[in-house]
C-alpha cells in the first residue's frame, strides 16, 4: 500500500516537473526566435495587455507578432 502511494506521488510529481520543463524550453525557443514572437501560455493573456485571465481579448486577432508593444497598448482600451 505505501509503496503504490510513493510510486504515485513520484509518477505526479515527474509529470509536473516534465511540464515545468517543457515550458521553460518553450520560452527559451522564443527567445531565441524572436521573430515568431513570444511564447503563448495557456489560459494566459496576449502577453502584451492585462486583457484578463479568460484569454479574451479584442484585439488578438489584429496583432501580429512583429508590432511593438506601444502600438498594441495605444490600440488597446479597456
Amino acid at each position: 500500500m505505501i509503496l503504490k502511494l510513493a510510486i504515485s506521488v513520484t509518477v505526479i510529481l515527474l509529470l509536473m516537473l516534465g511540464w515545468i520543463l517543457v515550458q521553460h524550453l518553450s520560452r527559451l525557443f522564443a527567445a531565441r526566435h524572436p521573430e515568431l514572437g513570444p511564447a503563448r501560455e495557456e489560459g494566459g493573456s496576449c502577453l502584451l495587455c492585462l486583457c484578463g485571465k479568460n484569454g479574451n481579448c479584442p484585439k488578438k486577432e489584429n496583432i501580429s507578432p512583429t508590432k511593438d508593444t506601444e502600438n498594441h497598448e495605444e490600440a488597446h482600451v479597456h
